[in-house]
């Protein structure tokens, strides 16, 4: 199975365009493709979902271990011809070695292409090429593509790339695809007009200028089958679990799913905007991250969602809520404008936006207390982005940065997680084990009742 690594230069360099542009190109070709997203994302993936028609996943340094990286590769990719993995930040960025796409090139073996934004420059897109060749070896960087190179300049990038002995696989001109972005990174791929054939446009763009038949014939070494994380036998009887998702509770690890499915879960999606109760038979609870302060209004309005929660959470039923899910719960939520709504009532508290970002990156979870995800002096990874804050973040947990920053955080007891952080189950498959055997404990009360 071959690979790439669409990596950048830095964010807003145009690596979702660059990658989407390839994706689509190869779709085009009938090759059957592949999509990943280095690091944490949720929106990226859902670019690649709207090119390709089927899941994207994450491939995480710091929430996994060199094997779980593989593996999830190996095992998301047994049917595709090619894997398009989209980079994060910039190539180099992450923390302490881990989480950035040159490790994740580095553990997978996966050669990467480079992409420079080259608005403004012409010779001195040299010097970024040599700075990132040079700063870290090895670096498994086979070329660069350049984007918004105006096509007088591709010469220039053909000689520079032979210059120092990589490939040259093309550019992108400026193009009308623009991406915007909100307070927490780019618009979701379903809020774009004609995006399907805004993709079409680019497919022929990367078709026209790229050199798409270099990244197939890069020679690189097969992935040997991984077979993953153990873990114990399916749980019985299956637990029901009711996920949130819809345009205010988005943001979803499918990987997540997919290791409670595993676990021989049964998933039930919902709508906190358009359903009026969860579904009857959910035995456990997830209310996804996403823009809550975007629909303030539907949200509250839908009052006997509201109170099917609040009941179904103060009868014990498993609860996992992360930051847009954690500001659902609260008494109370703000909208973008500071305008106050109606939230669930399990979190006494008000969760009210504020003019900056407030937390941001990795962060190892301590556990204070025995919680449903952790007993008591456990850690689990996570990870933080959100402009909102709550006058009652919960003291569960205690968030330790890399560089020894620390704050309490999280709402947790045996049947509720409710805190900012979002989990990655594959970061410490006993949490999805944990929370799966205790919505099945809750399975067997409910239906014995």
């Amino acid at each position: 199975m071959k690979r790439i690594i669409i990596a950048g230069t830095g964010s807003g360099c145009g690596k979702t365009t660059v990658t989407c542009a390839v994706l689509a190109a190869l779709r085009a070709r009938g090759i059957a493709v592949s999509a990943f997203k280095c690091g944490p994302d949720y929106i990226d993936p859902g670019f690649h979902r709207e090119v390709i028609g089927v899941p994207s996943r994450n491939l995480d340094s710091f929430f996994c271990d060199d094997d779980t990286i593989r593996y999830l590769l190996y095992e998301n990719s047994r049917s595709a011809d090619i894997a398009v993995i989209e980079g994060v930040m910039g190539f180099y960025d992450g923390v302490d070695g881990r989480g950035s796409a040159h490790s994740v090139s580095m553990i997978t073996d996966t050669p990467a292409a480079v992409v420079i934004d080259c608005k403004g420059m012409s010779d001195s897109i040299g010097a970024v090429m040599k700075g990132f060749l040079e700063f870290r070896k090895p670096n498994n960087i086979a070329g660069f593509i350049f984007n918004r190179l105006p096509e007088k300049l591709s010469g220039l990038a053909e000689r520079l790339c032979g210059e120092m002995g990589v490939r040259c696989f093309g550019f992108l001109p400026k193009t009308d695809f623009v991406i915007e972005s909100r307070h927490l990174g780019l618009i979701m791929a379903d809020e774009i007009d004609g995006i399907r054939e805004k993709l079409a446009s680019l497919a022929s763009l990367a078709e026209k200028y790229m050199d798409i038949d270099g990244i197939l014939s890069l020679p690189q070494r097969d992935i040997p089958p991984f077979t993953g994380p153990a873990l114990p036998p399916p749980i019985a009887p299956a637990p029901v679990i009711a996920v949130a998702r819809d345009r205010a509770f988005c943001f979803i690890y499918d990987d997540n799913i997919g290791l409670l499915r595993r676990l021989g879960c049964e998933i039930r999606y919902f709508s906190p905007l358009e359903d009026e109760s969860l579904p009857e038979d959910a035995d456990g609870l997830i209310l996804s991250g996403g823009y809550p302060e975007l629909y303030g209004e539907r949200l509250s309005a839908n009052a006997a969602m509201l109170g099917d929660i609040r009941d179904r959470i103060a009868a014990g039923m498993p609860t996992i809520a992360e930051c847009g899910g954690f500001m659902y719960l609260h008494d109370t939520f703000e909208d973008m404008n500071g305008k106050a709504w109606n939230g669930a009532g399990v979190i006494h508290g008000a969760a009210y936006r504020t003019d900056r970002l407030r937390r941001f990156g990795y962060v190892t979870l301590r556990a204070e207390k025995d919680g449903m995800i952790c007993p008591a002096g456990s850690s689990v990874k996570a990870h933080e982005f959100h402009y909102f804050d709550s006058s009652d973040c919960g003291s569960d947990m205690t968030a330790v940065k890399a560089d020894g920053r620390s704050w309490p955080c999280v709402h947790a007891s045996g049947s509720l997680y409710a805190g900012f952080p979002h989990i990655y189950f594959y970061s410490d498959p006993s949490a999805a084990v944990r929370f799966a055997e205790r919505c099945a404990e809750y399975a067997k009360r409910r239906r014995g009742a």
